[in-house]
């Protein structure tokens, strides 16, 4: 749960790999206590801490979280910037967390690239086998997919992976995609 672009922001760096559950669990609190870039650049990494120590990797994404906000204060006057360069610039922000932000908060055309947006893309054979990596999965995508459906497009291919095309065992008797499906690595 978020209320603007800053705390999309943190959610995102908090959900590598944990869970939407638990980031929803831990956000509402931080959010009261840190509501915005400001709030944050003041904060100490043990201060953060307290809040996030239940997310995989607490230490190092508290640190991030500060040097974050820190550094939207100092150069980007406390908001979050639109465009992908400089998202990139942020300490605990790469392409994935990029173009979620840019696709979610923004509406931009983006399609960030997760795990199950990987290998759904794979499995639909909508990418071929040597796009290897997740970059490699965005271009084509973006290529292929009319930028001003990718926003939803995401979600779509997320919500796919989550709930039918799942990693250990897709469930293909319920999949709307099955009478053309390839079985790619199912």
């Amino acid at each position: 749960m978020f209320g603007n672009a800053f705390q999309l922001v943190c959610a995102v760096i908090l959900s590598a790999q944990c869970t939407d559950k638990r980031i929803n669990e831990v956000t509402p609190e931080l959010f009261r206590r840190y509501p915005d870039s400001f709030s944050m650049a003041k904060a100490d990494p043990g201060d953060i801490l307290e809040y996030i120590h239940s997310v995989s990797y607490p230490n190092s994404k508290s640190e991030h979280l500060v040097m974050m906000a820190r550094k939207l204060v100092k150069d980007f006057n406390g908001e979050v910037p639109d465009d992908f360069d400089s998202l990139v610039t942020l300490p605990g922000v790469g392409r994935k967390t990029a173009n979620v932000v840019l696709a979610v908060y923004f509406g931009q055309g983006r399609m960030p690239v997760d795990t199950h947006v990987f290998r759904v893309s794979h499995r639909l054979g909508l990418v071929k086998k040597t796009d290897n990596t997740p970059t490699k999965v965005e271009m084509t995508l973006v290529k292929n997919i009319q930028s001003e459906i990718l926003p939803k497009a995401h979600h779509w291919f997320l919500l796919h992976g989550r709930y039918v095309c799942t990693a250990r065992k897709p469930h293909c008797t319920e999949c709307a995609f099955d009478f053309f499906c390839p079985k790619e690595s199912v």
